[in-house]
């Protein structure tokens, strides 16, 4: 139900999130649209399927400020131990692994496209493949726990392991020297994406960005409910529990007993 003001208005947050809404609503048609309107790039053995391109650039960049955002939530829970924090690195795991297995799937189907194979053990899907090995053993860790203390303590100190080879298998590893692959991997420094296409990059990225923003405002606000509300069952809990075996409760008694 919608917040109301004292005048029965819905109240400035409510307006902004609703302009937020309707702006995803026109932007997010709009881009895909314009990715189908620009000519077909050239260089490529089917010139149409470059578009994959579009999607398969922004997802390991978004999947790259979300890892980072965990790893420092992670550290500001080691710092104070709230559990709000443990919500917020989870939201953003969750949402940087579905941008892990978007770019797999996408990198699996512009080889097949461009090379004449589904996978070809180029070192920068291998790579990456380890991200998504390293980043499901988060998921795994954290459901062999139940209790909810144990789960964000393990879980968390995962995290600020886990970045170092993270940062590695995707930014310097894949440029050694000796390494060869077929990825290219300076073509947006080196200025190979231009006129149209660098502009539906520009535009998918930011999309891709304000959609994922809201999608995580969403999760980590269903994650702080659900904090609260076990910690007032909880409480309620506690309220039922019987007296201890030592406690002696006065009993009144009438004066015809």
């Amino acid at each position: 139900m919608e917040k109301l003001t004292n005048s029965g208005k819905p109240s400035n947050a409510e307006m902004r999130e609703l302009s937020y809404r309707l702006f995803l609503l026109v932007a997010v048609p709009l881009v895909t649209v314009h990715s189908y309107l620009v000519r077909d790039a050239i260089g490529f053995q089917q010139p149409a399927f470059a578009r994959i391109f579009f999607w398969h650039f922004p997802c390991p960049m978004v999947a790259t400020v979300l890892l980072s955002m965990a790893t420092f939530f992670a550290w500001k829970y080691s710092q104070t131990r709230s559990l709000e924090w443990d919500v917020r690195a989870t939201a953003a795991t969750e949402l940087a692994m579905i941008f892990i297995v978007l770019t797999m799937i996408s990198g699996i189907f512009f080889s097949k496209i461009q090379w004449g194979a589904w996978w070809q053990n180029d070192p920068r899907q291998v790579s990456f493949l380890l991200v998504m090995a390293i980043y499901s053993g988060y998921f795994a860790l954290r459901s062999a726990f139940s209790d909810q203390d144990q789960k964000a303590k393990y879980s968390n100190a995962f995290h600020l392991f886990a970045i170092l080879p993270f940062f590695f298998l995707t930014f310097v590893f894949p440029r050694l020297p000796q390494v060869d692959t077929f990825h290219p991997n300076e073509s947006i420094m080196k200025g190979n994406i231009k006129g149209g296409y660098a502009y539906v990059v520009i535009e998918v990225l930011a999309v891709a960005s304000l959609v994922t923003a809201w999608v995580y405002r969403l999760r980590v606000r269903a994650g702080l409910l659900t904090l609260k509300i076990d910690h007032y069952g909880t409480l309620e809990n506690s309220r039922l529990d019987t007296a201890h075996s030592h406690v002696v409760r006065p009993v009144s008694l009438s004066d015809e007993s």
